[in-house]
């Protein structure tokens, strides 16, 4: 069972939050509240906050920006996972995965399911790494948004987390990147 290691202390981590939306404003977001909500609650640093439309290169875009900035540790996506023909999110990041995390997926519907039941299956909540960024796509939903912040994101994000977690790998991310530059 994991559990939070109180000799550790606390890495506040900067994480952007992109809502991906057509019908949505900053004004009337409440996936993007809940995210921006539980991110700081937990004592993160909001990094940055944007809303684009259903398209993927608008969608690429920004998380191309996010993913070169240093300051930005982690990108956090609300939107677009679902099968109409607007639903793009999960195509759109996909290239600039370097590595995915089919985990996330799995708990996430394992999570989901048990609160919506069958209804999980027509999500395509995915993640991966990116340029040393870590990239969590979420539903557009308030109550999908809480179900992967509560259940995964709060602990992986957590240095504190053991058994272990996604920022104590943080400064290995790269390493493929460091490689090459040393043999050039």
């Amino acid at each position: 069972m994991s559990r939070i290691d109180e000799t550790r202390s606390f890495i506040p981590l900067s994480i952007a939050v992109l809502t991906v939306s057509d019908t949505r404003s900053l004004a009337n977001d409440r996936s993007g509240d809940t995210l921006v909500e539980r991110l700081t609650g937990a004592g993160h640093k909001l990094a940055d906050r944007a809303l684009v439309p259903d398209d993927v290169e608008a969608i690429r875009s920004q998380v191309r920006t996010w993913i070169a900035d240093p300051a930005v540790d982690v990108i956090i996506t609300t939107g677009g996972t679902g099968f109409t023909g607007r639903d793009v999110t999960p195509e759109a990041l996909a290239p600039l995965f370097e590595k995915r995390m089919d985990g996330f997926s799995a708990i996430f519907h394992q999570i989901s399911f048990a609160k919506i039941g069958s209804s999980t299956i027509q999500s395509r909540a995915t993640a991966g790494v990116a340029g040393a960024t870590y990239i969590f796509a979420l539903p557009g939903s308030p109550g999908a948004c809480r179900d992967a912040w509560d259940g995964i994101l709060a602990a992986q994000l957590d240095y504190r987390h053991r058994p272990c977690n996604f920022v104590e790998i943080m400064p290995r991310l790269d390493e493929h990147l460091k490689r090459g530059k040393a043999r050039a």
